[in-house]
């Protein structure tokens, strides 16, 4: 099976090069040159990941991602010619699940697409015997990658999913920022440390009916995130 890549850019050469790429590599690949078409595009077919240009016409890059956050977990990736930091925390605080700084070599967005979606196809198989984890109100359906809050399902993207998954399979397990960036993130992965705490974030103003006091996702001040109920 072709895996489907939606490439947003307004440069076209760039477009060029990564479909070529990817078609190389037997994707099956659509492109969009500015927010709006590739909103449209987004909803009307899926896909398996979508690499989005931060500045784009129309709408832009955040705005779009925000918005597909709305209607898909499909694994985002942003592309942003700035090197600046919080253009990166901002693209993964609006939903994204990575980022990559142009010019980028294609051969590191080839490897990074391939290593996303190996974690978002994979059930790890001690965890297939038990598919479907209950913890008070929350439930965590594994196959199918679903959080439930008392029967109300919450849209958490790819990696906010990882992150809870991992918790909740090692309950009282203290992971340090750095070990959560490895183990969900990659070794590979070039972000720091704040990436964890901005889904640690999201996360917990999704699940937690008061953020600031968890009831599940907890701190353990200066060593780092453990699950608890």
């Amino acid at each position: 099976m072709a895996k489907h890549v939606l490439v947003v850019d307004d440069e076209k050469l760039i477009v060029k090069g990564i479909r070529f790429s990817l078609e190389q590599d037997d994707m099956a690949v659509d492109c969009a040159y500015d927010g709006e078409e590739a909103l449209e595009m987004a909803r009307a077919k899926e896909y398996d990941i979508i690499l989005l240009d931060l500045m784009l016409p129309k709408l832009d890059g955040l705005s779009v991602c925000q918005q597909i956050r709305e209607f898909s977990n499909v694994p985002v990736v942003m592309l942003t010619a700035k090197g600046d930091d919080m253009d990166k925390i901002m693209g993964l605080e609006y939903g994204a699940d990575d980022y990559i700084t142009k010019p980028f070599n294609i051969l590191e967005v080839k490897a990074r697409i391939k290593a996303i979606m190996r974690r978002a196809g994979k059930a790890a198989p001690e965890q297939e015997k038990s598919r479907m984890v209950e913890v008070g109100d929350l439930m965590l359906d594994c196959e199918g990658r679903r959080v439930s809050i008392a029967g109300r399902e919450i849209n958490l993207t790819a990696k906010e999913f990882d992150v809870l998954e991992l918790l909740v399979f090692n309950p009282n397990k203290v992971y340090s920022r750095e070990n959560l960036l490895d183990i969900v993130w990659g070794h590979e992965y070039p972000g720091d440390v704040r990436t964890v705490d901005v889904h640690i974030r999201r996360l917990r103003e999704k699940i937690e009916t008061n953020p600031s006091e968890p009831k599940y996702v907890h701190t353990k001040w200066g060593v780092g995130y453990y699950f608890q109920h």
